[in-house]
């Protein structure tokens, strides 16, 4: 295990490891708060070398690769007041009852005209138009979007630049998962809209002669692509839009709410829990093989399980939206200034728990082992 540079040590004391990674998973208008995540995370001075996204999260990272550091910020809270731009932050009411009653009655609006900078009705709905043609595909037209995308990401700078850019998609036609990564791939607007075109809203997005869908239809967080290629220890912020577990449903509104949660949070959960057992078997697979004397070195076994065994250490920090008891079903479509703001003010707060009970996850890169943190709990 390689000792923490210095050099790269957070604002508030957090060792950093040689590799840092945010992983940013979909969830639509929920992507609001990976904004305040990032942006404590920046204010900590948490040096980004990888980020990875699907779906909204796909939108986000691309918004931050593709930025210079000074800008980043700046690029996302523009994308966020832009599509969030017609519905403003009206503070009608502040009880439950009445935020629900504010977020459904957002969302039905949303629902019905779209949101600007990103996805519109089509004129024609997809019933009544040409089977083939793109616009009986899906019931919005995303063309917005790939606008918006292209007046605020540099895209040279997201395929040239320091940072290692990743987003997931699902192809249409065959049903396979793949990442489009800036190591491999010469990205564009075309990648991360396929990465958020979740069928039937959104139309899938055509690449080289193939359609692509939304990575949420398979997996919606990337975190396998980042520790499958991982090099050396590494500290990876998760950020998770859907909680595994929650209070029993009361309402309708609850039901299609924990429904969401328990379909995209099961998958991460899986996910990550594999994840960590790997890599854990991993580094006692490799202390193992250090043990054996010399004259073993050469045994085609033993040469086999040394290159699938790995010493660099993983910590993974969870940071998990919690929603509100008003957010129901629908929070996932609700794009509204209000409820926006509340989302980034509640991924500031998430990180300065994590810092404020950091030890545990300092102790651990230090030790140079392999665990998973929720600090906020």
């Amino acid at each position: 295990m390689a000792e923490p540079d210095p050099a790269r040590q957070a604002a508030t004391g957090l060792p950093l490891p040689g590799s840092v990674a945010l992983v940013l998973q979909g969830g639509g208008a929920l992507g609001a708060y990976q904004v305040g995540v990032f942006e404590a995370l920046d204010a900590a001075r948490i040096e980004i070398d990888w980020v990875a996204g699907i779906s909204i999260g796909a939108i986000n990272a691309a918004l931050i690769a593709g930025n210079r550091c000074e800008r980043r910020l700046e690029r996302l809270h523009a994308f966020w007041n832009k599509i969030t731009e017609a519905l403003p932050a009206i503070a009608l009411f502040n009880g439950d009852f009445g935020r629900e009653a504010l977020h459904e009655g957002a969302a039905a609006l949303v629902a019905t005209f779209g949101v600007p900078g990103f996805f519109r009705p089509r004129l024609i709905p997809p019933a009544f138009a040409p089977a083939g043609a793109m616009g009986a595909l899906s019931v919005y037209d995303s063309t917005p979007l790939r606008e918006t995308l292209d007046a605020l990401i540099d895209w040279d700078l997201l395929n040239d630049g320091p940072m290692r850019f990743s987003v997931g998609a699902v192809e249409v036609e065959s049903g396979n998962f793949r990442y489009f990564d800036n190591r491999t791939d010469r990205i564009d607007a075309r990648h991360v809209m396929a990465s958020g075109a979740l069928p039937p809203g959104l139309p899938p997005v055509e690449i080289d002669g193939k359609l692509w869908w939304d990575g949420g239809l398979v997996s919606n967080t990337p975190l396998s692509h980042i520790v499958d290629n991982q090099s050396g220890d590494m500290l990876v912020f998760q950020v998770d839009l859907f909680a595994a577990s929650s209070e029993p449903p009361r309402t309708i509104f609850d039901v299609m709410a924990r429904e969401k949660e328990i379909r995209f949070s099961s998958r991460t959960r899986q996910i990550s829990d594999q994840l960590i057992r790997s890599r854990r078997d991993q580094q006692l697979i490799g202390r193992l093989l250090d043990k054996l004397p010399p004259e073993m070195a050469d045994d085609p076994d033993v040469v086999a399980l040394r290159e699938r065994a790995r010493s660099s250490s993983l910590s993974l920090v969870q940071l998990i939206y919690r929603a509100n008891r008003w957010e129901g079903g629908s929070r996932d479509y609700e794009f509204s200034q209000r409820t926006m703001r509340d989302h980034i003010a509640a991924g500031r707060a998430a990180i300065a728990e994590t810092m404020s009970r950091s030890e545990l996850l300092a102790r651990n890169i230090y030790d140079g082992r392999t665990a998973a943190f929720d600090l906020t709990r």
